[in-house]
This record gives structure tokens, C-alpha cells and sequence, in this order.
């Protein structure tokens, strides 16, 4: 092993630790699941961290780093709102937007070829939210803290920047498809 593959190591083990969160949701282990999901979290910035300071970035830890993501924060999704913590709309927004965009990217790779994809300011406030919005879900089972007004307004939030966020990716690789393709 290299240095170098630490990134992709931290995405690895992000990927790992989606089961176990998503067990502890669904069994009621809360605490085990909000300690977990930080540990993610913590994961998450630092492999970004070390990937671009160290210039670490590779073409497998492009693909590892959103798929981690991705596959952690729809889990928690999908099992707060088996467990009741999740609204339905805010579950059927989060993951349309995510099936969109993986559709998307797939038909674009395969009708028009590789690409480079370069999350959006709007993408990483979305996603920021969506990862605040669940460990204060996960807070708010385990320390009884904060209020329910609190989770729903940025649930809120959630799905507005999720919304704004879909149709921002549509457009714009839209255009680029339209502008390849011509």
C-alpha cells in the first residue's frame, strides 16, 4: 500500500460502514448509527482532504468518493423513513435526484462518451444539508435534541436545494450532450 491510496482506502471504508448504519436505523441502535455515520462523515473530509493536498486524486477514488456518498446518504434515507424519522417527499426527492443523475451519467458516457463531473456549489450545499439534516435526525433520537421545527425546516431545505440541484444537473448536461452531439 501507498500513501497515495489513502483516499481511496477512507472511501472504501465509508462504503463498509453503510450497512452497519443503516442495521442500527432499522434496529433501533441510534447511538451506534449517529457514531458511525460521523465517523463517514469525518471519512469523507478527509479523503477530499488528502486527495488535494497531497495531489492523491486518482480515476478509481472519482468514481469511490460520490458512489461512498451517495450509497451512505440514501441508506440513511431509506431507513429513517422505514423507521418513521423521514418524510415520503423528502425521500422520493433525494433519491429521484440521485437516480436522475446516475441515469444521466450513464447514458451520457455511453451515447456520448467519458466525462469529468464537477460537483456544483448548489450540489455540495445539497449535499451538506442532506448530511446535516440526518445527523441531526440521528441527535435529535438519540439526545432528544434538536426541536422537530428545526429537522423540518431543513428538511425543507433539503428539498429545495435537492430540486434546484436536479434540475441544474439536467440542464446543464443537457446542454453539453445537445452541444456534443451537434
Amino acid at each position: 500500500m501507498r500513501a497515495r491510496d489513502i483516499p481511496n482506502l477512507l472511501c472504501i471504508l465509508r462504503i463498509a460502514l453503510t450497512l452497519p448504519v443503516g442495521w442500527g436505523i432499522v434496529t433501533g441502535r441510534y447511538e451506534i448509527a449517529l457514531v458511525l455515520f460521523f465517523i463517514a462523515g469525518v471519512t469523507d473530509g478527509l479523503d477530499g482532504f488528502l486527495a488535494k493536498r497531497f495531489a492523491w486524486q486518482s480515476h478509481l477514488g472519482g468514481i469511490l468518493d460520490p458512489a461512498a456518498d451517495k450509497l451512505l446518504l440514501v441508506t440513511a434515507f431509506v431507513t429513517l423513513w422505514l423507521a418513521g424519522y423521514v418524510p415520503s417527499w423528502l425521500l422520493l426527492a433525494v433519491v429521484a435526484r440521485d437516480l436522475v443523475i446516475s441515469i444521466g451519467a450513464g447514458l451520457y458516457r455511453w451515447l456520448i462518451g467519458p466525462f469529468t463531473a464537477a460537483p456544483t456549489a448548489v450540489s455540495k450545499l445539497n449535499s451538506l444539508l442532506q448530511l446535516s439534516s440526518l445527523i441531526l435526525t440521528l441527535a435529535k433520537l438519540v439526545f432528544g435534541v434538536p426541536s422537530p421545527a428545526l429537522i423540518a425546516g431543513l428538511g425543507w431545505c433539503v428539498l429545495a436545494t435537492t430540486v434546484v440541484s436536479g434540475v441544474d444537473y439536467v440542464v446543464r448536461w443537457g446542454a453539453r450532450a445537445r452541444a456534443a452531439a451537434a
